[in-house]
């Protein structure tokens, strides 16, 4: 079981991968992270191997309280050689759909084993947060294909997932995603009405800005930015405009910045480009410019996606492992933001946020 909570500042963190970690690159995430590194680096097969910064206890260090967990699957229609991956792309959305239950059995087995607690419900997000022995996932599908069809949401839901994005990189079956220009599908556009209906959460992040467009026309229900920077700091499709930030701030969502180092720094080039390049004032730039559009700070979490498919090669200096995100807390202090303002950021808004949408149950 992992160590009880220490006395570090709380985290909330809207985005982290754990299944598709330990599912896809074969990491015991119950281990020591020292020890996984040292197991890791023996995988040849990715640059990032031996560097990561993720693991069960490590999150106990850090005080995280609750994570927003990914399923992750991909089974586009129509995805280019150039963007497949082996741990991510499938033939069929049967596939997907398969590896997405493994993913979801393996929060199943850490749940049962006490190293982690799934929450549903505003009732269970609350007995959690005021008496955490271990950490609180909140369910997302980070992309759609896994589900089958409409009957098969219903059955996700059932099980407990409470967020989901339509897609993720290259076009779903049910949006355009990162890197295209295809907005939703017929059958996305349905899937949208069921997420209505069952009070599904909205996650916009990955979705082309013709998908965002067709979300913003015709969905009205709960909605967030998991791990989503700015685009007038780092140009490019797979940020937010401030048309963007101002249209989610408008409905009360929360933007979660992510600590990828090309989505911090312009023109970064992966295993080019020295992390030297950027620290955490570079993060603390998005907050403060989504800070700035909404006249607070009440809009900004943490999104972090730490080890989602990178290493420290990829992250700011002195984010060596995920507890050290609580140097930023100093780095905020610094830049004029308030205690209010820091707990804000590292876990009140997010916890606002879910404590709103969960369903009551």
């Amino acid at each position: 079981m992992v160590p009880i909570f220490n006395s570090f500042l709380p985290l909330f963190d809207g985005h982290l991968d754990l299944a598709w970690n330990a599912l896809s690159f074969n990491r015991d995430l119950t281990l020591p992270l020292d020890q996984l590194r040292e197991i890791d680096a023996s995988y040849p097969d990715a640059p990032y191997r031996g560097s990561c910064l993720i693991t069960l206890e490590e999150l106990a260090k850090a005080n995280l309280k609750v994570c927003v967990a990914t399923l992750l699957a991909r089974s586009g229609p129509h995805a280019p050689p150039a963007m497949l991956r082996r741990e991510l792309d499938y033939a069929h959305p049967s596939i997907a759909h398969g590896h997405a239950y493994g993913q979801f059995s393996y929060y199943l087995w850490l749940q049962k084993s006490n190293h982690v607690r799934i929450i549903n419900s505003r009732r269970h997000l609350d007995d959690h947060w005021e008496n955490p022995n271990n950490l609180g996932l909140i369910l997302s599908f980070e992309g759609c294909d896994p589900v089958l069809d409409l009957d098969d949401l219903y059955l996700w839901f059932e099980l407990g997932v409470r967020v989901a994005g339509l897609t993720h990189y290259g076009v779903g079956q049910y949006a355009g995603g990162t890197n295209t220009r295809s907005g939703l599908t017929p059958d996305g556009f349905a899937l949208l009405r069921e997420f209505q209906e069952l009070g599904m959460i909205l996650d916009i992040t990955h979705l082309s800005d013709e998908s965002i467009e067709d979300v913003f026309n015709v969905y009205d229900g709960p909605i967030i930015a998991s791990h989503h920077n700015c685009r007038e700091i780092v140009p490019g499709q797979r940020q937010l405009s401030n048309d963007h930030i101002k249209e989610l701030i408008h409905r009360d969502a929360v933007i979660g910045t992510a600590l990828d180092a090309w989505m911090l720094y312009p023109g970064w080039k992966r295993n080019q480009t020295d992390r030297s390049v950027i620290n955490f004032d570079d993060v603390i730039d998005h907050m403060e410019h989504i800070c700035s559009i909404a006249g607070s700070s009440k809009f900004v979490g943490i999104g972090s996606d730490l080890d989602g498919g990178f290493g420290v090669d990829q992250t700011p200096m002195g984010l060596d492992r995920y507890a050290h995100l609580h140097l930023m807390a100093d780095v905020l202090s610094l830049r004029g933001f308030a205690p209010g303002d820091i707990h804000n950021i590292f876990y009140q808004n997010w916890l606002n946020f879910f404590q709103k949408s969960l369903p009551v149950l």
